[in-house]
């Protein structure tokens, strides 16, 4: 731009911003953060309140009122939801195995070898026919989440998510040993979407809408409000920053109230002792957390892998009968092994267990779950994931107490699950909140078990960096093949890749909040590779 005479006008910002309040043309606001805030000037150090990065929102306002109505709604509607999943998985619980309180390990237990077996045999079946119909008669409806929230448009089918979690909450109350919470961190994010369209909101409003949505599910099942507003934000948006945390927070506490109408409002890990620091466990936890990064990238490669290569088609008929059938009557000796790994958890948290049962356990879990999902059952890995932890904790740390006495399995369990369930998430931060709001205990364990998990998540980031959830995407179908635009996925509503964004000038707050897809530099790197 010129001055009259040619002159090049110099680059500054607008003229009014120089203007004294008095002068400064009526109604005219020089705070840039949208929405705009109630006080429109600035300090008088003309700073911006967006220089740190987390408040700003992306210049798209989508904490509007017709958003938070909807955030509201989604909250009640997945504590609903996951109520109707707990009512599901507890009647069937208790048809199963013939109890009607305590425990399921202690239902299981008390339930004879033949009944163990058939219970399994018979939810294989129910399975694989129900999961091959639902796909064939809801074939490209959208029904993962965390695929529509990383490559899509934030869309999910709640015909078919409601069908899915159904089915898996069923054979998991028979005993399959897959995670409960699928189902209604499925069903609270479908509850997303659909609230989404009828509130008109834009493709950004729904996506994180349906994340909220989703981490609320987790929230109301296992009464965890912080840990599921961290899911949301950590994991499924990849941003921790205040326009994501307002709604995660505020949908996940509406969620977890609305479900104390059926579900309790106490730890799921009741009763855990509060165990305290010691010299032993701080140095169990250095020494012990690289081990359990390596182990947590294993486990991970090896769910991706019977991810990809499940079941299909006229297999997946016949191949969970197969796979329940194998846990059955492993079962007969390891009863521990029904269902994901709840009660296995808490059992290590108490100490409960020798070395010889808490190793088989930690041998056994991650085998028996990966042949359910080989088989083609849809389900959660979080508790699995958490227990197959916890008991290697309880028994790493009792070997270690030969040589260092003085502190409980338990302490180490509750460390080694922290560990593991966070290295396997690649989410430090939801990892620790869980563990504490599941048990309300393990303050005391704080430093050993944060650098822990810092330690054993940093391992497996540098291993491999998949987590639980990325190693269970599908493959690229022809029509979605990345190399289809020579570049990753374009972040949906952008137009732009992940690699633009670092290569581009927009600014660090921008950048955060332009997309909210938990791309990794590794991930970056992988995609410009020629």
């Amino acid at each position: 731009m010129t001055r009259p005479g040619g002159r090049a006008r110099r680059p500054g910002p607008p003229r009014w911003r120089s203007i004294s309040p008095a002068r400064r043309p009526a109604g005219v606001s020089e705070r840039l953060r949208r929405p705009q805030p109630l006080l429109k000037y600035r300090l008088p150090s003309g700073r911006g309140a967006t220089e740190q990065p987390n408040i700003t929102s992306g210049g798209a306002g989508v904490l509007t009122p017709r958003f938070w109505v909807m955030v509201v709604l989604t909250g009640i509607a997945a504590g609903l939801l996951g109520v109707l999943m707990m009512l599901i998985l507890f009647s069937v619980q208790y048809a199963a195995f013939g109890y009607h309180s305590g425990s399921f390990q202690h239902g299981v237990q008390q339930a004879t070898a033949a009944r163990r077996v058939a219970s399994l045999l018979i939810a294989g079946a129910f399975g694989g026919v129900a999961w091959f119909l639902l796909r064939r008669y809801t074939k490209g409806q959208p029904s993962e989440i965390d695929e529509t929230l990383w490559h899509g448009d934030g869309h999910l089918s709640f015909r078919r998510s409601l069908g899915s979690a159904v089915i898996s909450e069923v054979v998991i109350g028979m005993g399959a040993s897959i995670g409960r919470e699928a189902a209604p961190k499925l069903l609270g994010g479908a509850a997303g979407s659909v609230l989404a369209g009828w509130g008109g909101l834009s493709v950004q409003q729904r996506r994180l809408l349906v994340a909220c949505g989703g981490g609320a599910g987790l929230a109301a099942v296992y009464n965890v409000p912080l840990a599921g507003a961290l899911f949301t934000a950590e994991i499924l948006l990849g941003s921790i920053s205040l326009p994501v945390m307002l709604p995660a927070i505020a949908c996940s506490m509406i969620a977890t109230a609305t479900s104390w109408v059926y579900l309790p409002d106490r730890a799921v890990y009741a009763g855990i002792p509060d165990y305290r620091f010691s010299g032993s466990l701080m140095a169990w936890a250095l020494l012990a957390g690289p081990v359990i990064g390596l182990i947590a990238a294993g486990y991970i490669r090896l769910i991706g892998w019977v991810s990809h290569h499940r079941a299909r088609g006229a297999k997946a008929l016949a191949a969970p009968v197969i796979a329940f059938g194998v846990l059955g009557v492993t079962g007969i000796w390891y009863p521990q092994l029904f269902g994901n790994g709840l009660d296995m958890a808490r059992d290590a948290f108490l100490g409960v267990g020798g070395l010889s049962l808490l190793l088989a356990l930690f041998a056994l879990k991650p085998l028996v779950t990966a042949l359910c999902l080989g088989s083609g059952a849809s389900g959660g890995l979080f508790t699995p994931t958490l227990a197959t932890g916890a008991v290697l904790g309880g028994a790493l740390g009792i070997g270690w107490s030969l040589a260092w006495p003085g502190s409980p399995s338990g302490a180490f369990a509750m460390i080694g699950a922290a560990a593991m369930i966070g290295a396997a998430m690649q989410a430090p931060l939801s990892g620790l909140a869980l563990v504490l709001e599941l048990t309300h205990s393990g303050f005391g364990l704080m430093v050993p078990m944060t650098a822990a998990t810092a330690i054993a998540t940093l391992v497996a980031f540098y291993v491999d960096g998949y987590s639980i959830y990325s190693a269970r995407l599908p493959a690229f179908v022809p029509d979605n093949a990345p190399g289809q635009r020579h570049g990753p996925p374009a972040l949906a509503g952008t137009g732009e890749s992940p690699a633009s964004l670092v290569t581009s000038g927009t600014s660090a707050a921008d950048r955060v909040h332009v997309s909210p897809m938990p791309y990794t530099m590794a991930a970056i790197v992988r995609w410009q590779a020629p």
